[in-house]
């Protein structure tokens, strides 16, 4: 089973913010999914970022694949540089 680590939409009409979610690759944009990771919102000024990096690199362990949004918006919270230290980490080991 493939899995990604994406964006799922969600509010009013023309006031979107997005979840973080970790879902099948086959399943709809919206639909369902296995665990929320955090959120973010676009909308404000600046965009609030607020993702549990634990569980994101816990998620990355296991495999799953963040869309090039979400790699981005990891890239911002610091997320991207601590996986990367850990994989680091595990090759030395």
């Amino acid at each position: 089973m493939a899995v990604k680590i994406r964006l799922k939409r969600m509010g009013a009409k023309k006031s979107p913010f997005y979840r973080v979610v970790v879902a099948d690759a086959r399943s709809p944009r919206d639909g369902r999914f296995i665990e929320a990771l955090g959120h973010y919102d676009s909308t404000t000024e600046p965009a609030i970022i607020k993702i549990d990096e634990e569980k994101a690199i816990e998620w990355l362990q296991k495999g799953a694949q963040p869309t090039d949004t979400v790699k981005d918006l990891f890239g911002q919270a610091g997320i991207m540089k601590k996986w990367d230290e850990v994989k680091r980490t595990k090759k030395e080991a």
